[in-house]
């Protein structure tokens, strides 16, 4: 959850390293800290709060420093207090930890520590492993390395680590297990962090390491070894976005740019997926026609919205593919008794590649023979280098915590999937594949319709803003729409949301409704089953109960009993939730930009779940 960031070089590295931390701040709010590089003693700051407070803080007189590491915090162990807030230090006051994850045995390793004389000032498991590598780093004649390399074989948990001291200020020591880090290189200056948002302005070089594998950086250059000391050799790639990227390029808000991003990303995602044969080109997938003829059956594991992309991708593989599909929340998989074999593959969904449920329920299908397939917007992350084969989406840096343009190229790329399997299945011809492709092919041409009238809606939206309560129906692909559309209102406006199948509502939930209450339907395309039919139905139910509905309809459907509207393009049913899910998201960020709260960064969130 939290944001790292070191930095060791010519230039004075506070610049660096508050502009990380900036760039970082959305993995976590609670506080910020940095330990600098100063001879003898550390220079450490640190505040409960928003980065704000810690700059506050540092004020004018600071040392000039050209090393140090800085954190933002999501809490876990301990509330967001100053004295709770990272880096933690020895009783020395000259080494320095930050990180990200968790302990697990932090409390034997505290006890312990306790009983040799140590004294600890905060309520996280971080400050165990300051006072560890202290001893340790003694034992190991001052070798900070070998000491984190010692230290981490006795950790158990999810952890990334950076350590600094001041008898070698210039030297960070780093390591990953089941958590993000990632070296950036310069010119006579390195970089490690969490993300490359952190020194994206500095380098477009960066260095993916492995699980247990120790870094150390100085200005002169960077090593990797295992933790039996092996050296490896760095794994060097390059960063294909740049600075502006990360940057709100006129938009209030981050979130509000995503959503107005999206065409851009679904055309980036479906670029170059047709040959002039016909054929969805997936090469990256690594499955043989041979593979997917043996499948069994198709298992997607994810979390939150992207478990409703994974619903989604049960419609559209099932319809075209005909293979069954089973959508598993990760966070629960693992905990009864999956069947999972060999002729099974795993579509392991995540937009950080880091999310820790996802990565556990990964693995655990893995060790029971499954074929692993990664969709993930994250390049070199650790869900992708652990699977069998990934298929990124191409919906670029998304820093607002809420996800938007990662859903939608989410939800194309399942879409690509089930395609890419119906061909290769002999299910779908050549020409079929290709009727159904060039209708997402003008999906972000219709996405940019819908963007380019959603200011009623926005005005719309602000009437409901004293509400307590909203309440989303949806049936067939739009019950994922109307589970999504109502996560985002939780995230965003602190407000009651549900969503619900438009099937389910007279066994139990037409029980929330009362005077006033919004109801915000998704009438499904087309008289297939009747089902716009038997939504309208609910529409009527709800409103004879006094609910002011809000119905989200295609162009030219007809719609009785709303008060509301909101119309979306013509395109067949299963493209559907790509049209629908936009208006939802507006309706979910102004609801709360009008109940004055922080968009980007809603309370109690953070944008990579790396911690289960």
């Amino acid at each position: 959850m939290c944001g790292i960031v070191g930095y060791t070089g010519p230039q004075s590295a506070i610049t660096p390293l508050i502009e990380g931390l900036r760039r970082l701040e959305y993995r976590g709010y609670d506080s910020a800290g940095i330990a600098l590089g100063t001879p003898d003693r550390l220079y450490i700051e640190k505040r409960a709060g928003k980065l704000v407070n810690l700059e506050n803080a540092l004020g004018e007189s600071l040392p000039e420093v050209h090393s140090g590491i800085g954190h933002t915090r999501w809490a876990t162990h301990g509330g967001p207090t100053d004295r709770n807030a990272h880096p933690h230090v020895d009783n020395e006051g000259k080494l320095a930890v930050i990180h990200n994850g968790i302990i697990e045995n932090y409390t034997q390793l505290r006890a312990d520590l306790e009983s040799r004389g140590h004294r600890f000032d905060s309520d996280t498991d971080t400050e165990s492993v300051a006072h560890l590598l202290s001893d340790l780093r003694k034992k190991h004649g001052g070798d900070l390395s070998a000491a984190m390399r010692e230290a981490v074989a006795s950790l158990r948990g999810s952890f990334t680590l950076l350590a600094i001291h001041a008898d070698q200020p210039e030297v960070i020591v780093g390591v990953r297990r089941n958590s993000p880090l990632v070296v950036g290189l310069g010119v006579g200056e390195n970089f490690m962090a969490s993300d490359v948002a952190a020194f994206i302005d500095y380098t477009k070089r960066a260095v993916e390491l492995g699980q247990d594998e120790v870094v150390t950086i100085s200005p002169s250059g960077i090593s990797i070894t295992n933790l039996d000391g092996a050296p490896l050799q760095p794994k060097e790639y390059a960063i294909t976005w740049d600075s502006s990227a990360a940057q709100k390029g006129g938009f209030n808000h981050f979130m509000l740019k995503e959503i107005f991003e999206q065409p851009k990303a679904v055309a980036d995602t479906l670029l170059g997926r047709l040959n002039d044969r016909n054929q969805i080109v997936l090469d990256e997938l690594h499955l043989t026609k041979e593979d997917i003829q043996g499948l069994k059956k198709i298992v997607v594991l994810a979390c939150g919205t992207a478990f409703h992309a994974g619903m989604l991708a049960k419609y559209a593989i099932e319809k075209w593919a005909k293979i069954s599909v089973e959508v598993e929340l990760a966070s629960e998989f693992r905990y009864r008794d999956p069947l999972i074999d060999s002729n099974t593959l795993v579509i392991a969904i995540s937009q950080s590649g880091e999310t820790m449920d996802t990565l556990m329920a990964l693995r655990h299908a893995k060790a029971s023979g499954a074929r692993i397939l990664a969709v993930c917007n994250t390049n070199s992350s650790t869900i992708p280098r652990e699977s069998d084969a990934v298929l990124y989406t191409h919906a670029g840096p998304e820093i607002a915590v809420a996800s938007t343009k990662a859903f939608l190229t989410q939800v194309i790329a399942v879409y690509l999937i089930g395609l890419h399997l119906a061909q290769l299945r002999g299910v779908m011809s050549d020409l079929e594949v290709k009727s159904v492709f060039d209708e997402m092919v003008e999906l972000p041409g219709k996405i940019e319709q819908i963007l380019e009238t959603v200011e009623p809606l926005r005005e719309l939206t602000r009437g409901f803003a004293q509400s307590t309560s909203v309440l989303f129906l949806g049936r067939n692909v739009g019950f994922p729409v109307a589970l999504e559309g109502a996560l985002k209102l939780k995230e965003l406006a602190y407000m009651h949301a549900e969503g619900f199948a438009g099937g389910e509502l007279k066994h139990g939930p037409i029980a929330l409704i009362e005077e006033g209450t919004p109801v915000i339907a998704i009438l499904p395309v087309g008289h297939e089953h009747g089902l716009d039919e038997k939504m309208l139905s609910n529409v009527q139910e709800v409103k004879a109960r006094g609910a002011k509905v809000i119905v989200i309809a295609q162009e030219g459907a007809e719609v009785t009993g709303a008060e509301h509207v909101i119309r979306i393009p013509i395109a067949p049913a299963i493209f559907q939730p790509i049209l629908a899910t936009v208006p939802l998201q507006v309706f979910a960020y102004e609801m709360a930009v009008t109940r004055g709260n922080d968009v980007d960064q809603p309370r109690n969130l953070a944008k990579s779940v790396t911690v289960e």
